[in-house]
């Protein structure tokens, strides 16, 4: 949580190139001191700060992936952004049986991001979101940026290439007054309406989707005893869940399939919370796999679309509380483990209420499917939802 609302903060004031290769840079060193971290304390520390280090490079990289994705392309690639994630947790098992010892998987995987950082120290790899400097008017910065995307891209049509031409002279028009940038601070979205109201909703849904999954997890462990099979099991759903959303959230809508994946959740809760010892094994199973599957897909699809409906200027710093939101939700699993199992069960009830509570504030989101996305704090309040009966042609 810590990493992730101070790399929002860090995206929107210096940058998302820049937050992502210092969160990277970082990761380097703090993951070397947690291989070679002589006592608790220090392993503890270590950790802590590594984890954030990692939290606010996949927070800003998340960011900058989506801005320079037109609307048909946001969703895809995102998703697909995510199925690389997937093929890392499937091959870290087998990385870890490697080793054998943690402080050698450690350095392994410090390793790896040492690699990543140099290769991503170069500009080229990866250019400042254009979107974001021209949100806060750095429009010398902006119009180099889209020359060198332009360049890159390659020769296109003569229309095309009239459009660039004529795009970059007009950004060249207006740098010439030399306006001061504006940044905006994310306590500014405390005093907005409709950003605020989509942010809160998004941050819970997002808490509820990371904070239910142990629900359901916990009752993998009598039919599946070894950790690598229970392991592989919540990560195939993991995949199932992020194929669900690139199929059906561009068909469909996002708010409809958060919906959906929203009231998938709550239902299998509650069935596993009154039913259970009335149930058959492979009912239950079968109710934790789909309980799993749709929390995966309302925590991924609520990240997802908070960061369509936040406006660029706040988009870093919105973003890390929505994900900081679902860090609390994972960091509420260890009350299952208060004795005689009542932590479980207060757990189990609390988060499906929660999810009931999710399913009707959810339908006061808007739709930002095809949308362009919203750029300054206006248009982020200009968003509103549709009506829940389609409106008659």
């Amino acid at each position: 949580m810590l990493g992730s609302v101070a790399a929002g903060l860090a995206c929107d004031r210096f940058g998302r190139r820049p937050a992502f290769v210092v969160s990277l840079v970082l990761a380097v060193p703090l993951g070397l001191g947690v291989a070679l971290a002589v006592d608790f304390v220090m392993v503890l520390v270590a950790r802590l700060l590594f984890g954030a280090a990692l939290a606010g490079a996949f927070l800003s990289l998340y960011v900058a992936r989506l801005e320079l994705c037109d609307p048909p392309h946001r969703l895809g690639v995102t998703m697909v952004a995510g199925f690389f994630w997937i093929a890392g947790e499937l091959l870290l098992p087998g990385l870890a049986v490697l080793c054998r010892d943690w402080r050698v998987l450690q350095g392994a995987v410090t390793m790896i991001l040492a690699l990543l950082a140099a290769c991503w120290w170069c500009p080229a790899l990866l250019l400042e979101s254009p979107r974001w400097l021209l949100a806060t008017r750095q429009l010398e910065k902006a119009r180099k940026t889209l020359q060198a995307l332009a360049e890159n891209s390659g020769p296109g049509s003569d229309d095309s290439s009239c459009h660039q031409e004529s795009l970059l002279e007009e950004l060249e028009s207006l740098s010439e007054g030399s306006p001061q940038p504006r940044y905006h601070a994310v306590c500014e979205i405390f005093g907005t309406r409709v950003i605020w109201k989509n942010g809160v909703i998004l941050g819970f849904a997002a808490f509820i989707g990371s904070g239910i999954r142990h629900c359901f997890t916990r009752n993998l462990a009598p039919h599946l005893p070894h950790f690598f099979s229970s392991y592989y099991v919540v990560v195939g759903t993991e995949a199932a869940a992020c194929l669900f959303v690139c199929l059906t959230a561009e068909r469909f809508g996002r708010r409809a399939v958060l919906l959906l994946c929203t009231v998938l959740t709550g239902i299998s809760s509650l069935l596993l919370l009154a039913l259970t010892q009335y149930l058959l094994d492979l009912i239950v199973l079968t109710l934790s796999v789909v309980g799993i599957t749709a929390s995966h897909a309302v925590t991924m699809l609520s990240i997802f679309f908070a960061s369509e409906v936040l406006p660029t200027v706040v988009r870093g710093a919105g973003l890390g509380l929505v994900v900081g939101a679902s860090f609390v939700g994972k960091a509420a699993a260890p009350i299952t483990a208060i004795p005689n199992s009542r932590g479980f069960f207060l757990h189990h009830v609390v988060f499906a209420s929660f999810a009931i509570l999710a399913v009707l504030s959810i339908m006061l989101l808007p739709e930002s499917q095809g949308r362009s996305l919203p750029q300054s704090l206006q248009d982020g309040e200009s968003q509103r939802r549709p009506p829940l009966p389609p409106a008659p042609p």
